[in-house]
């Protein structure tokens, strides 16, 4: 991703990944599964300083965290103007003058997540140019309307354009280790999704254990998740690297038992550059160079862009520019 002594920065290519069909509940796999919380924990305390990611090679971490960026925006007091202007940063996230001094094109974020009633306008922005729209679905953010109603949903939001839908899991299934309701609940929204990609949202932060996330993480991989996503982003717990650890081995044994690649998005408090060079690093450690490419990870998190923005400024000028010169939109 970067070339010593130089500024000018090359992409990883895109991966071509077979989408995850499922496979049958192995109830015997997922009852053997454990998490001993006191070694992840310890494991977790020693990410941020196991790395030491300089100069070009920060740079070229950073231009990748942007290309597995969900640009969101899930407020209640969304606009059109608001979805246009977000549409708009997501096809040229960094400015010209920074990518010019990189020597890069083409830079864009992973996809656009918003809301139902925003998909039509946010995939008439984006024709042609290759971003997808991504649409929260299910009863976001808590998952409590009746089955009937969040299968409708992720129905109307595939018509309406979306090619991503980020669902969210009754929590209640995992705290009662209803496993075989989770599987048919992800398996009839996996149905509903079609061509459409599926990230199955756990809301690790109100699963009360490790091991839940864990257990829930493989239930909804056997039901063919293409992604696991830790948060809806709206819970007091958002994405952790405890959890991280934990979701990132469940898809590391998946693809071992599977031979199925599948996604992972932390979602949810990363709003630095520095946490997404520790995400990013963990991701290499503990699933390889290929999950580093949108096709297999994202970060659910707007707020970090401004904060990539102005150290790829200082790296190219050698000086950290205002918060405000790197707006949303």
């Amino acid at each position: 991703m970067a070339t010593k002594n130089s500024k000018k920065l090359t992409l990883l290519p895109k991966a071509i990944i077979p989408r995850n069909t499922g496979v049958d509940l192995d109830l015997d796999w997922v009852s053997s599964i454990q998490a001993n919380t006191s070694a992840i924990e310890r494991r977790a305390t020693t990410i941020a300083s196991r790395r030491s990611i300089k100069k070009q090679y920060q740079a070229a971490w950073l231009i990748q965290a942007v290309r597995c960026m969900d640009l969101t925006t899930l407020s209640g007091d969304d606009t059109i103007g608001r979805v246009k202007r977000l549409c708009a940063k997501a096809k040229k996230p960094i400015s010209k003058t920074l990518t010019d001094k990189l020597g890069l094109n083409n830079v864009k974020v992973g996809a656009v997540c918003v809301y139902h009633d925003m998909i039509e306008t946010a995939v008439s922005k984006l024709t042609g140019s290759g971003i997808p729209v991504a649409a929260v679905s299910t009863g976001f953010p808590a998952g409590l309307s009746p089955l009937p109603l969040r299968i409708a949903e992720i129905e109307y939001s595939v018509s309406a354009g979306a090619s991503e839908i980020d669902i969210v899991i009754s929590r209640r299934h995992v705290l009662t280790q209803n496993w075989g309701d989770l599987y048919d609940e992800v398996r009839s929204f996996r149905k509903a999704c079609g061509s459409a990609h599926i990230k199955t949202i756990l809301a690790t932060g109100e699963l009360g254990t490790l091991r839940n996330v864990a257990r829930a993480s493989a239930v909804c991989m056997m039901a063919g998740a293409d992604f696991i996503k830790t948060s809806t982003g709206k819970e007091p717990v958002n994405a952790t690297l405890p959890v991280s650890l934990v979701m990132m081995r469940a898809i590391r044994e998946y693809h071992e038992k599977t031979g199925f690649k599948i996604g992972y998005k932390p979602a949810g408090g990363i709003s630095k550059a520095k946490d997404a060079l520790t995400y990013l690093s963990l991701v290499k450690e503990e699933l390889g160079d290929q999950w580093l490419s949108p096709d297999l990870f994202r970060f659910g998190a707007s707020s970090l862009l401004g904060d990539i923005e102005r150290q790829l400024e200082h790296y190219t000028t050698g000086v950290y520019s205002a918060s405000y010169r790197h707006a949303m939109g």
